[in-house]
């Protein structure tokens, strides 16, 4: 059965994460510390209680990144003693400052070879949990659409995240295939809804999961010639 759409993963998928996230929140901490003077220190303990008190008082944020990074940020200010509207406008431009920083990605290497070559013959999608934004990272000229857990107000697994992007391409699910690196976010998820699957696996774990994945990579560069044999 002929593929017309692949959908990816974003983090740990096309690049590394965590490299990432730790200069992002580098970035966020220097600028906090010379546009926030009376801002109480963000240690790791007080980071995880304020995320713990937003999440009691506002559970949908769970899988919200950014609003809930958001939230955490104004609790803080407005702990420290900042009026709400300082509290507020300090809050978005310390935001928008880690989400810059969240750009700066290093992809892979044979990321932008891959997705030129799939994208010449299948519609490709972006799905994501995090708030990386395909163009400010690059890659906007491969993807016809990106979604992310923020945009829609739920994250993988869900079934909701697979079926937005299924609607948006207007493909069935047995003409698609997702591509990711987690076992249960990624392909437990696309299963879900009927989808193909295709495990990124760069370092050669043992599948755990109760319903393997149709196929599976240690190099994205294989996927083209496998995505092949599926259109045979």
């Amino acid at each position: 059965m002929s593929i017309r759409l692949i959908t990816f993963d974003l983090d740990d998928t096309l690049w590394s994460v965590q490299p990432v996230i730790v200069a992002a929140n580098n970035a966020l901490r220097d600028w906090l510390n010379n546009n926030a003077a009376r801002l109480e220190p963000l240690t790791a303990e007080r980071l995880q209680h304020l995320r713990g008190a937003v999440l009691q008082q506002q559970p949908e944020l769970e899988r919200q990144v950014s609003a809930l990074r958001y939230q955490v940020l104004l609790r803080a200010l407005l702990q420290s003693g900042y009026p709400e509207r300082e509290a507020q406008e300090i809050a978005e431009q310390a935001f928008q400052v880690f989400l810059a920083a969240r750009q700066n990605v290093e992809l892979f290497t044979d990321v932008r070879p891959t997705l030129e070559q799939l994208r010449q013959r299948y519609m490709l999608g972006a799905l994501s949990n995090g708030n990386a934004d395909v163009r400010r990272v690059g890659l906007g000229e491969y993807f016809s659409f990106a979604l992310n857990a923020d945009m829609l107000g739920v994250a993988k697994p869900e079934p909701q995240v697979f079926l937005a992007a299924l609607a948006r391409a207007q493909v069935e699910p047995a003409h698609s295939i997702h591509i990711g690196d987690h076992p249960e976010d990624d392909i437990f998820g696309a299963q879900q809804v009927g989808m193909r699957t295709i495990w990124f696996n760069p370092e050669q774990k043992i599948w755990t999961g109760e319903r393997e994945p149709d196929a599976q990579v240690s190099q994205l560069a294989q996927l083209p010639d496998l995505i092949k044999r599926f259109d045979e």
